[in-house]
């Protein structure tokens, strides 16, 4: 028996009915005397490029060891199914069970979030809040023409000395 890799995209309105996909998939496997090394099931995703209009599907890793007969049968469960939009069939040289990279974000995702959420029992810091930098308070808008006009003034009298001077 061969060691597959196969990936599949079902239509996004379909998605509850994955698990039973998913069964009747396992089942042509294990029956033929076959093996399901791993199974993922990634979820709704962004597909890179619409496929029949649509912008995102639900997807699915499963590496299986099976023959070529349970194979055939899986690919053409695929073919008459219309909920299954895409599928990818890689043959391995040996079965894969570690978790792929799209399954371990979200592994490490879920661990992340609980360490930085402090536990119910811990108190808070008993350093007092830092005061926040505030804008300076608004000028009385006579003050500002004032100051503009000084120098006006001043470039004014400049003006006159050089026309004097010539």
């Amino acid at each position: 028996m061969r060691h597959y890799e196969i990936v599949f995209l079902v239509h996004p309105d379909q998605s509850e009915q994955v698990p039973a996909m998913v069964d009747r998939y396992k089942t042509i496997v294990t029956t033929s005397g076959g093996n399901v090394h791993r199974l993922e099931d990634w979820g709704r995703r962004q597909l890179a490029h619409s496929i029949a209009k649509l912008h995102k599907a639900h997807y699915v890793l499963m590496n299986i060891e099976c023959g070529k007969s349970a194979l055939d049968e899986i690919l053409g469960a695929f073919k008459f199914n219309d909920a299954v939009l895409r599928h990818l069939v890689i043959k391995r040289d040996e079965a894969i069970t570690e978790p792929s990279l799209l399954a371990k974000p979200e592994a490490s995702k879920s661990d992340d979030a609980e360490d930085s959420r402090p536990a119910s029992d811990e108190k808070p810091a008993d350093k007092p809040a830092e005061p926040v930098a505030t804008e300076p308070e608004q000028t009385d808008a006579s003050e500002e023409v004032k100051e503009e006009a000084a120098p006006a003034e001043a470039d004014a009298a400049a003006t006159e000395e050089v026309k004097a001077a010539q």
